[in-house]
């Protein structure tokens, strides 16, 4: 199966600019970038909310970039151009997931807590997915359900 923009020649910073752009188009209040060795972040605030994506970015020693398909050795430019795609493609996965996400909230289909739930910064500084994932995996584990609210019992 063939990923979204696996073959784009979109440079990352035209992707982040065009996420900004698009966020500014639905009414974002505030646009934040940043990043790190391991992935990019994006922070926005909509309607009141502040939302927060980490994209991880691809190792760029993994043999996915520094072998050939049949397990030769990449030259360091062919795996830097390797690398680049995977980063580009990353890029180009978010911009389409953040503008669907903000086109369904426009259209009524659904509301801003609804499509970014898991991304929604807590005061604490985690987000929601953060918080929550725990909970969840221990629900699956146990096969019981969490309280609603801590300290109820319910």
């Amino acid at each position: 199966m063939s990923r979204y923009a696996e073959r784009t020649e979109v440079p990352s910073d035209r992707s982040r600019a065009e996420i900004e752009r698009t966020l500014r188009r639905y009414g974002a209040a505030a646009f934040a970038y940043g990043w790190d060795h391991q992935a990019a972040t994006i922070m926005f605030e909509i309607t009141q909310r502040r939302v927060l994506f980490r994209l991880p970015m691809p190792d760029a020693t993994h043999p996915d970039f520094t072998l050939t398909p049949t397990g030769k050795v990449r030259t360091p430019s062919a795996a830097e151009q390797a690398y680049e795609q995977a980063v580009r493609q990353r890029w180009r996965a978010l911009a389409l997931v953040i503008k669907a996400k903000l086109e369904a909230v426009a259209a009524g289909v659904t509301t801003v807590e609804d499509e970014f739930l898991a991304h929604i910064v807590l005061p604490d500084g985690r987000t929601v997915g953060q918080h929550t994932r725990p909970a969840i995996e221990a629900a699956y584990e146990s096969g019981e359900m969490p309280a609603l609210l801590p300290g109820t019992g319910s």
